[in-house]
């Protein structure tokens, strides 16, 4: 995950002062906008991309021919190119890289945490929310002490990053990063702030649907998975290209969370269940490696 960037300004009284006109230190342009141009194609012709090539795939899969879940190289999404490798990956001794991997334990990993709300003097804005869920094998077994991180923009739909310059404003209680411990059972639970969606220059007027990142490790720094929750009935699913590198319906259905009143705080939260599974055919789609 990369570092969060601290965006404060001092102002006359000492304090910490945040706002969408916080100018920081210039740095490396994100890939997308690299292919920012006059004639960059509309949504509608996104849309029109993606429905093609959703219809291409699943003739090949009706035809018998076995794909990938992610479709490869999926022109909708403009900076796809420039993010993946250009080179044949290297095979490393896993034990080789663990020496020089970051180390972690339960002990590292404080219960405050877990609860994104908490981690300022003040209170955050927007719509406070609780996640929960299990984390199980294709037997539904449950993975326990498995470290799980998470990271999301702002209620605005903002992160606190120096490539991330849309006018929308930074919140100075939130931060938006998290981590916790699955216990005996695969359950995780954190309490948050229900992200915005946010532009990016993928496209005229490209807009991602909300969504909190996830980063699992495994029992080693070698097995780490990376996926997105995204939340239901989200009007821009249909219309973004990174949903919709996922090939199937049925797997991008998998990456949604369903509202859960029982996980409802009364006067607090709204509750969300999102289970992730990690392997087998009904596995949560993750960033394979091998697809990179």
């Amino acid at each position: 995950m990369t570092a969060l960037e601290n965006a404060a300004d001092a102002d006359p009284r000492g304090e910490e002062a945040f706002g969408s006109s916080v100018v920081l230190e210039q740095t490396a342009a994100a890939p997308e906008s690299l292919l920012a141009s006059p004639d960059m194609p509309s949504q509608r012709e996104i849309t029109a991309e993606i429905g093609d090539l959703h219809r291409a795939a699943a003739e090949r899969e009706e035809a018998g021919e076995s794909l990938p879940r992610t479709l490869i190289d999926f022109s909708p999404y403009r900076s796809s190119v420039l993010r993946h490798p250009t080179k044949n990956p290297r095979l490393v001794d896993p034990e080789t890289i663990e020496l020089f991997s970051p180390a972690y334990g339960q002990r590292d990993v404080a219960a405050i945490e877990s609860d994104l709300t908490l981690q300022h003097t003040g209170e955050p804005q927007g719509e406070r929310i609780t996640v929960t869920g299990r984390v199980v094998d294709s037997w539904g077994r449950p993975v326990a002490n498995q470290l799980i991180e998470v990271w999301q923009a702002n209620a605005a739909g903002r992160y606190i990053h120096q490539r991330d310059q849309h006018p929308a404003p930074l919140d100075p209680n939130f931060t938006g990063a998290g981590r916790m411990i699955t216990d005996d059972n695969g359950e995780y639970f954190f309490t948050t702030i229900k992200p915005g969606p946010y532009p990016w220059k993928n496209h005229v007027n490209a807009w991602r649907p909300a969504h909190i990142h996830f980063s699992l490790f495994g029992t080693g720094f070698t097995q780490r998975i990376i996926t997105q929750m995204y939340f239901p009935g989200d009007p821009l699913f249909a219309l973004d290209p990174i949903y919709n590198t996922i090939a199937r319906q049925s797997d991008r259905d998998r990456l949604i969370s369903t509202y859960d009143h029982d996980l409802t705080v009364p006067e607090f939260s709204m509750g969300y269940r999102w289970d992730i599974v990690v392997d087998g055919p009904d596995a949560t789609w993750f960033e394979p490696e091998g697809e990179h």
